[in-house]
Formats: C-alpha cells, sequence, structure tokens
C-alpha cells in the first residue's frame, strides 16, 4: 500500500506531523540574541579604539613635553643653581643671626641708658635741691653753675639718644613740653610737662611706655 502511493505525498504527509514551529523559534531567538551581542560587543570594541587613540594621543603630548624638557634642563645648571641657593641661604641665615645679636646689643644698651636716666632723675632732683638751697643762702659759685648746666646738657643728650626732645620755655626757662618720637612705630607723642600735677617719676615712666 505505502509502495503504491506517490513518495512526494508521502514525504508531505510525514512533513506535516512534525512540530518544528518551537524549534524555528528558538533558533530565532538564539539568532537574535547572537545579532545583539555581535553588537554589543562592537560598541565596546569601538570605545575601546576609541580610547585607546586618545591614551595614544596623550602619550605622545607627554613624550613631546618630556623631550623639551630634557633637552632643555643642563644638570651642570641644576647643580650650579643648587649651589646658589645654597650660598643665599646661609648668607641669609647669618644676617639674621647677625641682627639678633644687634638686637640684643640694643636691648642692653637700652637697659643701661634706662637705668643712667633713672640715675640722672634722682640726682637731678637732689641737685634742684642743692641748688634751691645755694640761691636761698647766696653762696653759690660759679664752679657749682658750670656743673648743673653740664648735667643738665648731659641729661638732655640721654633724652634725645632715645628719641625724646625737651623743649625749654623762654620766659622762665623751665622745661614743659617733650616730643617722643619712636621709629620702629613711626609715631610722635608731645607731652606737655607740668611739676605741680605729675612728678617726674610719673613722666619718666610715662616716656619709657611711649618708646
Amino acid at each position: 500500500m505505502l509502495l503504491e502511493e506517490d513518495p512526494s505525498t508521502l514525504i508531505a504527509h510525514t512533513t506535516q506531523n512534525f512540530n518544528i514551529t518551537p524549534d524555528r523559534h528558538a533558533v530565532s531567538r538564539v539568532a537574535e540574541s547572537l545579532s545583539t551581542l555581535q553588537q554589543a560587543r562592537d560598541l565596546r570594541l569601538r570605545e575601546s579604539e576609541t580610547n585607546l587613540k586618545k591614551l595614544a594621543r596623550t602619550l605622545n603630548t607627554l613624550q613631546s613635553q618630556h623631550q623639551e624638557v630634557t633637552s632643555s634642563h643642563s644638570s651642570a645648571e641644576h647643580a650650579s643653581l643648587i649651589s646658589r641657593l645654597d650660598t643665599q641661604k646661609f648668607r641669609v641665615a647669618k644676617n639674621v643671626s647677625d641682627l639678633e645679636m644687634e638686637t640684643e646689643r640694643l636691648q642692653t644698651q637700652l637697659a643701661e641708658l634706662q637705668a643712667r636716666l633713672q640715675e640722672l632723675e634722682l640726682q637731678g632732683v637732689d641737685g634742684d635741691a642743692a641748688a634751691t638751697s645755694t640761691g636761698e643762702n647766696g653762696s653759690g659759685n660759679g664752679g657749682q653753675v658750670r656743673s648743673v648746666e653740664d648735667e643738665v646738657l648731659l641729661r638732655l643728650k640721654v633724652y634725645r639718644s632715645l628719641g625724646i626732645e625737651i623743649e625749654r620755655e623762654e620766659q622762665d626757662g623751665e622745661f614743659t613740653r617733650a616730643v617722643v618720637r619712636n621709629d620702629r612705630r613711626g609715631d610722635v607723642c608731645v607731652v606737655n610737662v607740668d611739676r605741680h600735677r605729675f612728678s617726674r617719676f610719673f613722666y619718666a615712666n610715662y616716656f619709657w611706655q611711649t618708646l
């Protein structure tokens, strides 16, 4: 019976009995997956190539800069510069040390002058009293007058060395005004001296504070 039928008919009936639709869908899905993977692979490949080109350009730029720096740099000049900077550093350190020593010397000198001025202040009080007593008794002499004048000149000299200018009244000859200059701060202070209101020690302390 089978041999009597047309082979093409048998083949057609046989093929109709196969259910290949799920297989065809599966093959289609596999093909789509392969296509998607290929596209993703191509995209990553293009991105990698782009990054590689950027890195290559950066490398070329850095190599060019390195060559320029290397060609312009001289080890001998560098050593000379380091030596010169070391010399300047030691010179500056020496100048700083000298300035510190000079500052200490000036501070010591200032302390000595302050002590000397205080001593002169104390001597001046006794000298004025002695001069007044001599005037009252009428027994003064030229040597004592010169001694008092020398003492006043010495005191004025000490004041000027500290930056204090004492001004005398033209009428009675008393010192009633002092100009104190502070060169370190650039200040000028004018002080009116009134012995009836404040003592000499008050003015001396005020002058030291101003200086």
